[in-house]
């Protein structure tokens, strides 16, 4: 095979704003759930770096971007970061675009 027929992109591949929109409103609604009294945050109302990865299904990168360009509010406790489960949801609620 050749380099170009192994790079090719199949239209089952490809996401469209659809896929997007429906992945956002779940993030939404897994974040109202989280936030709702009796929720899973309501005696945990910050989380670490990795529970937020998982969360958002985001790199580590990401994760560091979002700090370093100030989208993300976060607290350095000695070597662990936490996050406000409000400032997650916040981010939702603005509309960031992902880059």
């Amino acid at each position: 095979m050749n380099s170009q027929s192994e790079k090719r992109i199949t239209r089952d591949q490809l996401v469209t704003i659809s896929d997007l929109e429906q992945l956002k409103a779940e993030l939404i609604d897994t974040m109202k759930h989280l936030l709702k009294p009796g929720g899973a945050t309501a005696a945990k109302p910050w989380l670490k770096s990795d529970e937020v990865r998982k969360l958002l299904g985001i790199s580590a990168g990401k994760l560091l971007t979002l700090r370093a360009n100030g989208t993300l509010p976060y607290t350095r406790i000695g070597n662990v970061i936490y996050y406000k489960i409000e400032d997650i949801q916040q981010l939702f609620e603005r509309k960031i675009p992902s880059r």
